[in-house]
């Protein structure tokens, strides 16, 4: 009888993090609107906020103990719209004019093709043993980078950057996304996870504040120094993650 009262409960609960799923894939639908009435830079900033929320669902899902499989798949799904489909509707509507049709039609269909992939390949590598990687750059942050280059160039420069520029980052980016290069995960929220996660809890902290101050000035530069360094480390030390795996926390404290 106890199991039967209880799981009401649960599926109520379980809307929680689905909604933050949900409310990321509307803001989702929501920059493509934008980008198709013209304001990309209104766009840029709604899909800033989409990322906030796509940290949100996973993180309530495990606060709440409500990780399911239909949970990842619907985050998965969510984020092809906000973080493949976006990307590329935004490229194709900024930076290919003067390109031949077929060509700039492929160059914006890569963020979409190879974040896809990435995605569905992240469904079928997740384990029971997380790591405190991901492999290859996420949807997520290689949406972001894109964007970030845009807001940039905006408020540096008041046009939305270099289309040339624009193209050879969107191609390093897609191909990054399905790399075997490993990229550290969004730190745990707190102090008392060891040396490594205390530098990236810091130094998220640091963006954050530098985005409230800064806007676009900051974001660009700091994604690229991220990425950048992560490649580095890949190159000298592929194995450089292994020594933070603890067997007897890592499900705990790094499952996405």
């Amino acid at each position: 009888m106890r199991s039967r009262t209880n799981k009401p409960k649960r599926l109520k609960r379980s809307f929680i993090p689905n909604m933050a799923t949900v409310f990321n894939m509307f803001l989702g639908f929501m920059a493509i609107t934008l980008i198709l009435n013209g304001e990309p830079i209104k766009a840029g900033w709604v899909m800033m906020v989409g990322g906030l929320f796509d940290i949100v669902d996973g993180k309530l899902a495990r606060l709440l103990g409500l990780s399911s499989r239909f949970g990842t798949e619907f985050d998965s799904l969510a984020d092809t719209i906000s973080f493949c489909a976006v990307p590329s509707i935004l490229i194709y509507s900024v930076y290919v004019e003067g390109l031949p049709f077929l060509l700039g039609a492929v160059i914006s269909f890569m963020p979409l093709l190879f974040g896809t992939i990435r995605l569905a390949r992240f469904n079928i590598d997740t384990g029971e043993n997380p790591k405190p990687y991901f492999t290859g750059l996420t949807t997520p942050l290689a949406a972001i980078t894109i964007i970030s280059f845009m807001l940039y160039n905006y408020q540096s420069y008041g046009d939305m950057g270099d289309p040339r520029l624009a193209l050879v980052l969107v191609a390093i980016l897609s191909f990054l996304m399905i790399s075997p290069v490993r990229f550290s995960k969004f730190p745990l929220l707190s102090f008392r996870k060891g040396r490594s996660n205390n530098m990236r809890l810091v130094g998220l902290i640091i963006i954050l504040l530098s985005i409230i101050f800064f806007r676009g000035l900051v974001l660009f530069p700091l994604m690229a120094i991220y990425i950048f360094w992560s490649i580095t480390q890949w190159v000298l030390d592929h194995d450089r993650f292994e020594q933070e795996i603890d067997p007897k926390t890592q499900q705990r404290e790094y499952n996405e």
